[in-house]
């Protein structure tokens, strides 16, 4: 495994870092709580450090599925990842802006973006004893709150640390000048942001601004939720509940499945799956200090932290994004 310094800060971070979304459960068409269990625990054992989650996944399950797998680890060798900023539970008391309605056993819970002080210091103590720790290791914005000035989340943020509940201090889905206008007030050590072979939005400008600030990039949905594994293209099988029926139908199918048919050969030759070499590329980009890789199993999580391994030639490299300019 490969590890990398995050940011401004003391943290480094496994380059393949466990993604804890699926875990929890909801809009993934539910989960084992075992194999959910199991999938940390392989990552541990693989090398991989950072662990990804939010009190959002599953309502709190995915935190407490973390917290119960790592109680038997030695906690200085993990980093724990977790976030805040949705709320769900209705403590936001009509503060905040209404993001999307998500389900759960069939009933509709109204979601919403909040970012003030009282629930930052709300959601780190509910996240502490989910999680079964005394301190996160990098805390982050999930999404901008637009009610709730930037500076009051920083200042939270920076409390957090003098207090040693949080060691570093990151958002997510950030623009350029909302980094910037957060920097006035306390740097944040990352941005995590959605990038892969079919999103490279982040490289105009977000990327460039981050390697000129010290600020780690973080990059989630590097496989676009298992488009880019092939096996949609194999069996096309989804439960209807699963939210990826909709996700999918932003993308031009067709030329994914092209992409999809280029890559496999070199996948092949390095003895990896489709899904190891799509990491792989996506940990290699500039600016990336880790890649979030999600993992609902043991076989899937030993699999994702293998790809760390993969030695992608500069010829590879060509034929790869020779590929990704057709799209």
């Amino acid at each position: 495994m490969e590890y990398r310094k995050l940011g401004n800060t003391d943290l480094k971070l496994s380059v393949i870092t466990h993604g804890a979304f699926a875990i929890g459960g909801n809009m993934w068409g539910g989960n084992n709580k075992q194999d959910s269990i199991n999938s940390i625990l392989a990552s541990l054992d693989h090398g991989v450090s950072a662990i990804d989650t939010a009190p959002f996944y599953g309502f709190g399950l995915s935190e407490k599925l973390v917290g119960e797998a790592i109680k038997t680890r030695d906690r200085s060798t993990i980093q724990l990842l977790t976030k805040f900023g949705l709320v769900w539970d209705g403590s936001n008391k009509g503060k905040g802006v209404f993001f999307f309605d998500a389900e759960e056993d069939g009933k509709k819970i109204p979601v919403y973006q909040y970012a003030g002080q009282d629930n930052i210091i709300k959601e780190v103590e509910e996240s502490l004893k989910r999680l079964g720790t005394d301190y996160i290791d990098l805390l982050q914005l999930h999404w901008p709150d637009q009610t709730s000035p930037i500076g009051e989340t920083m200042e939270a943020l920076e409390k957090l640390i003098k207090q040693g509940k949080i060691r570093a201090a990151g958002v997510s889905n950030y623009s350029t000048s909302q980094l910037k206008e957060a920097t006035t007030t306390f740097p944040p050590a990352s941005n995590q942001v959605p990038y892969s072979m079919l999103n490279r939005e982040i490289e105009k400008e977000l990327v460039p601004h981050a390697i000129a600030n010290n600020i780690g990039i973080i990059a989630y949905s590097p496989m676009e939720r298992g488009l880019l594994s092939g096996k949609y293209f194999r069996d096309g099988k989804l439960k209807e509940d699963d939210h990826r029926h909709g996700y999918f139908a932003q993308f031009n199918l067709d030329k994914v499945q092209d992409l999809v048919q280029t890559l496999e050969p070199i996948a092949m030759d390095k003895q990896a799956t489709l899904s190891q070499l799509v990491l792989r590329w996506t940990s290699l980009q500039t600016g990336i200090t880790a890649v979030l890789a999600g993992a609902r199993n043991a076989q899937q999580a030993r699999e994702n932290a293998l790809a760390a391994q993969i030695n992608l030639s500069a010829e590879d490299l060509k034929t790869i994004n020779n590929a990704l300019g057709k799209l």
